[in-house]
């Protein structure tokens, strides 16, 4: 339980972590999230989930190195166990065959955008894919979410790859061209999540986004995960991570996203001190 079955470099500071976890795997769907914790003195993260195979007890998540935890959980390798995963935790994203679905992901939020599209297709819908990130070398799951959508559209930023400019700019003249949209769902950024809204939000095309503010105990006591939704206050982790973009009040969530900069630069500061440390340790023995 809790092993490290995989663990690879997908991109620079973008890994794959497959953990064995069978008890989550047979309840977990898609727009649910884990909790983990390396070990006994560790932060708990929460972890959206990028697949699952129910048959092996496979859990599949992608992670970026934004922070110390992420930074640390990059160093382990095959075969060591983790001292926490919790879950599946939060409502999982509502599932029918709404017609034809837009799914918009960013940067890292192309992993979890990947399994929600996944079970869109299975319940009959027509998936069109919209991904993208900074450049081509950024750009994860590609050939996985090509075999799940009947279109896949791709930008980046610096114009490295697919259309040069934003997953906005693709979705805007996806929706130019008359395309009858039922249902969107967008995973990336709080800008980019933000901005979808903003380009949807004329069309009255029902728009969900999958939001991840701090996050601490993840089972709605702390109180750390609020969020306004439609001028209401929502706990992500027990009300969400799913709510309707065009009632998010994104300016706040962004504001919230930052409170911790300053300490989380501290901690990275002195995990890569720590880290250079018993390399150099290494090196004398």
């Amino acid at each position: 339980m809790n092993e490290i079955v995989e663990l690879k470099k997908l991109a620079p500071q973008i890994n794959l972590l497959k953990l064995n976890v069978p008890l989550i795997t047979q309840r977990a769907k898609a727009g649910q999230f884990v909790v983990l914790r390396i070990n006994q003195e560790g932060e708990r993260i929460p972890m959206s989930i990028t697949d699952l195979d129910p048959q092996t007890g496979i859990l599949t998540i992608i992670f970026q190195e934004v922070g110390k935890t992420t930074a640390h959980l990059a160093t382990l390798k095959q075969g060591d166990v983790l001292a926490d995963v919790v879950g599946p935790l939060g409502v999982p994203t509502h599932m029918e065959n709404f017609g034809t679905c837009v799914c918009v992901g960013g940067g890292i939020g192309i992993a979890p955008i990947h399994f929600v599209a996944k079970n869109l297709k299975q319940k009959g819908n027509k998936v069109i894919s919209i991904i993208g990130a900074r450049s081509k070398n950024l750009l994860i799951l590609e050939e996985e979410m090509g075999k799940i959508s009947d279109q896949l559209l791709i930008s980046t930023d610096d114009g490295s790859y697919g259309h040069h400019g934003f997953v906005t700019d693709v979705l805007t003249q996806l929706l130019s061209q008359k395309v009858e949209v039922d249902y969107i769902m967008a995973i990336g950024p709080v800008i980019m999540m933000k901005a979808v809204c903003g380009v949807t939000a004329p069309h009255g095309i029902k728009t969900l986004v999958s939001l991840n503010p701090i996050m601490v105990d993840a089972t709605g006591m702390c109180g750390a995960c609020r969020v306004t939704v439609g001028g209401k206050t929502k706990f992500a982790c027990v009300d969400g991570p799913d709510f309707d973009g065009h009632q998010v009040d994104f300016d706040e969530l962004l504001k919230r996203q930052a409170m911790y900069l300053k300490q989380e630069r501290i901690a990275m500061e002195r995990f890569k001190q720590r880290l250079g440390d018993k390399t150099k340790e290494g090196v004398a023995k």
